[in-house]
């Protein structure tokens, strides 16, 4: 039966330099033409750790040129990962569709996600971005208004907030290139965070969970299925452990009792079960499927994959 299925890629899926991505495109693509060679509907979302960071370097080191280039906003930084990702990714997707004799457009929408400006999120900024910088040059960049966190010993970073996504503001141009019949691309690197005021949205210095603005994404279009790609095929308790247990299905309790018992790694898997979560007790009979790339269609067909609902 035909799914409406939104489809978040992990970073591994992308590769972790220009170069990598331009290869690793091309066998995503082709996982991906599985699902809608089987007539389902695919929405498809995408990290930019890597690629976020790489632009973000970039530009901090233009600007200490002679050119004196300035420094990027870090909603402007995820509108151009968003871009150079989605390039790469639409077009093997078109040539992966073509192979199969495929006839369907694939879209990029630059995507909007808005968030609350109150979020505690941006109280206690966590995320790290960008290069690294000694002590003397962190207080300098503090002293400008930047925050600031010493990472693991290797120097201070830049930190960002990472809050929660409230709305999605494309949500209606991708109902109707789904519609279309068009295979859609959206909400990259966790979308371009915003805050409304007004009629005019702001962009924020901070970092939206691609995972987390994939269920929320699933949620508005009506989505069938969320599926949320990882490096394992399932999803385990006891991660490590010799009592380790790959895991089939969770129901809603399970994976709320597994969560509070601390059994998934913060920014690992822990935020993929979370969101998994909330999109499955978003409606009843919606379900969200974790897996690997290259098993999402087995995953689909209950051979594999851990599915949350």
């Amino acid at each position: 039966m035909s799914k409406t299925i939104v489809l978040a890629l992990g970073g591994n899926a992308l590769g972790e330099s220009l170069a990598d991505q331009m290869v690793a495109v091309q066998s995503t693509s082709n996982a991906i033409v599985d699902l809608i060679a089987h007539g389902h509907h695919v929405v498809i979302t995408h990290g930019n750790g890597p690629q976020v960071g790489m632009i973000n370097v970039a530009f901090e080191a233009a600007s200490q040129t002679y050119a004196h280039s300035p420094i990027l906003p870090m909603s402007v930084c995820v509108a151009l990962s968003q871009g150079y990702i989605g390039y790469d990714l639409q077009n093997a997707l078109r040539e992966a569709l073509l192979n199969r004799g495929i006839e369907k457009s694939v879209t990029t929408l630059i995507t909007q996600v808005v968030v609350d400006e109150k979020d505690p999120a941006f109280d206690d900024p966590s995320k790290p971005i960008g290069s690294f910088f000694t002590k003397e040059e962190a207080d300098e960049l503090i002293a400008k208004g930047a925050h600031m966190k010493e990472d693991a010993g290797r120097g201070y970073r830049r930190v960002v907030a990472s809050p929660q996504p409230i709305d999605i503001i494309e949500t209606p141009s991708v109902r109707a290139l789904l519609d279309a019949g068009q295979v859609v691309i959206a909400a990259g690197g966790g979308g371009i965070p915003v805050i409304r005021q007004g009629n005019h949205l702001k962009g924020a210095a901070a970092v939206v969970d691609k995972d987390w603005a994939s269920a929320r994404l699933a949620e508005l279009i009506d989505a069938d299925l969320l599926i949320i790609l990882t490096a394992v095929e399932k999803v385990a308790i006891n991660f490590g452990k010799p009592e380790q247990e790959w895991l089939d299905f969770l129901s809603v309790a399970d994976a709320r009792r597994y969560l509070a018992a601390g059994h998934f790694a913060k920014g690992s898997m822990l935020p993929k079960v979370q969101a998994a979560l909330h999109f499955a007790e978003s409606r009843p009979g919606r379900k969200t499927l974790i897996t690997m790339l290259t098993k999402a269609k087995e995953g689909i067909e209950g051979k594999t994959g851990t599915v949350i609902g």
